[in-house]
């Protein structure tokens, strides 16, 4: 029997950190051994997706999985993001001494993945993108048709309507989107806030809030 590879998986709390983890965990070469998420020091939410702290521990409860948090401030630099990187990689391999490897939910932006092969080459560790280069839109429709339920809870109002923050990720959603929108939201257009799929144990019963504008640009919806 081959031993698998630990794996990290950085986990936003959105559908596409989701998706990594399930389709990770339909691999035998790879094991998932903990979550990766860093957070706003500032208002203990989730970096960019906004998701309360709160929520985000709910999320790590239903798959199981122990949670390693990287603590960035508000106005958070290159040089602070890496540091904090950094830091909770370390942790991570003095928690699991043969953990080299994290996966991350990239889809398609060749800088963004080459960023982080690059940084965390640094410090020894190597990354895994399963879902890179997936077709997006179909890849949005294979979420749904899986089980996967997520909400809308940052628009980025430059590059989508704010009246789309809160609503649900579904075939609606998908039918209702701007041509030059990407389904998945890779762009940056949406992020999103997971509740219920095949990578949780049990859906999670979460209550939304106020929408509110941040940077005078984000629209964010609050989940409880």
């Amino acid at each position: 029997m081959t031993e698998r590879t630990p794996v990290l998986l950085a986990w936003s709390g959105g559908k596409d950190a989701a998706w990594t983890l399930h389709a990770l965990r339909q691999r035998n070469d790879v094991e998932v051994v903990g979550l990766l998420t860093t957070v706003t020091e500032d208002d203990q939410r989730v970096s960019m997706q906004g998701i309360r702290r709160s929520v985000l521990h709910a999320q790590a409860r239903a798959t199981g999985l122990p949670l390693i948090e990287a603590m960035i401030p508000a106005r958070c630099t290159n040089d602070d993001y890496e540091r904090a990187m950094t830091d909770a990689l370390a942790r991570a391999a003095q928690r699991w001494p043969t953990l080299r490897t994290t996966a991350f939910g990239d889809l398609f932006l060749d800088d963004i993945r080459a960023y982080r092969v690059q940084n965390l080459a640094k410090i020894g560790w190597q990354i895994v993108t399963p879902l890179f280069g997936a077709d997006t839109a179909a890849l949005a429709r294979e979420m749904l048709a899986g089980g996967l339920r997520a909400h809308l809870c940052c628009v980025d109002t430059q590059q989508l309507d704010a009246a789309f923050a809160g609503r649900v990720f579904d075939e609606a959603l998908l039918r209702d989107l701007p041509v030059d929108v990407d389904p998945c939201g890779e762009n940056g257009e949406f992020h999103t806030c997971v509740s219920a799929g095949p990578m949780f144990d049990a859906p999670l019963v979460l209550v939304q809030g106020d929408t509110e504008l941040r940077d005078g640009r984000f629209a964010f919806t609050d989940y409880t």
